[in-house]
């Protein structure tokens, strides 16, 4: 085969790829309006806990919160982003797992140097201001 049929070759190979699903599904009115709904939704739940007060404990009331924020994060990225693991070849996943992963060792590392800090140099400064006062 000679350079330019290779090429021509090559040109219809990759068009016959530019054809297929590419495995985001169908957008359509419908899909929005439904990721509209449940975005709506899980915003309006965490209002409604904190100013009727419906949980006593405010931990437990925080992590309600926050998992229904990571619910609501998960509806915004299938919904809106149209992520699946599907989606081209899968990764977009692996990318968001990859992301999570350093999210959580940041957090991590962060809240564990924090409560150190806290445990090791706040009863002397606790301490020391009794003296002041």
């Amino acid at each position: 085969m000679s350079t330019h049929q290779n090429l021509a070759h090559h040109d219809d190979h990759h068009e016959h790829h530019e054809h297929h699903d590419d495995g985001h599904g169908e957008i359509t009115f419908r899909g929005y309006m439904t990721g509209f709904i449940l975005s709506v939704i899980l915003t309006v739940i965490p209002f409604w806990l904190v100013m009727d007060n419906v949980i006593e404990s405010s931990g437990t009331t925080a992590l309600v919160i926050l998992l229904i924020g990571a619910v609501q994060m998960v509806v915004h990225m299938v919904y809106f982003l149209h992520m699946s693991p599907s989606a081209e070849g899968g990764w977009n996943m692996l990318a968001l797992v990859f992301t999570i992963i350093i999210v959580v060792i940041a957090l991590a590392g962060s809240l564990w140097v924090m409560y150190h800090l806290n445990t090791n140099m706040m009863p002397d400064m606790i301490h020391d201001m009794q003296k002041i006062l």
